[in-house]
């Protein structure tokens, strides 16, 4: 059975993995592993130990407190009955990606644009 907190370290592996635009095969062979590995961090399905969640953060270059944030309000979100984590979403991590690929005054005026269609709706 899953655990949340290794279903939620796994998303984080995933969103950063992601952010940086690396393949499961890539983080893998940077760590060492098999890609079928990475594959079940990121489902949660197997746990990650400390000392490859150490190496995975060094390929990934974040803290290893990087993949425990948001962990206490994912579970308050998740007893309010809120929508799913848009970490899984593919379409919110690409526009995320997108957006931070973008320089950053003209990502500034993006955000300002963003914020005010927003609360026009």
């Amino acid at each position: 059975m899953k655990h949340e907190v290794d279903v939620h370290v796994g998303k984080r592996i995933r969103h950063r993995r992601w952010m940086l635009g690396t393949t499961q095969q890539q983080l893998a062979e940077a760590v060492g592993i098999k890609f079928q590995q990475i594959q079940k961090y990121e489902t949660g399905m197997n746990r990650v130990s400390a000392s490859r969640l150490w190496d995975i953060s060094k390929v990934l270059d974040v803290p290893v407190a990087f993949f425990f944030e948001g962990i206490d309000l994912e579970e308050q979100d998740n007893h309010k009955g809120t929508p799913g984590d848009l970490l899984s979403d593919k379409e919110a991590l690409d526009l995320l990606r997108s957006y931070y690929a973008i320089p950053e005054n003209q990502r500034r005026r993006l955000f300002d644009l963003a914020r005010v269609l927003s609360d026009a709706a």
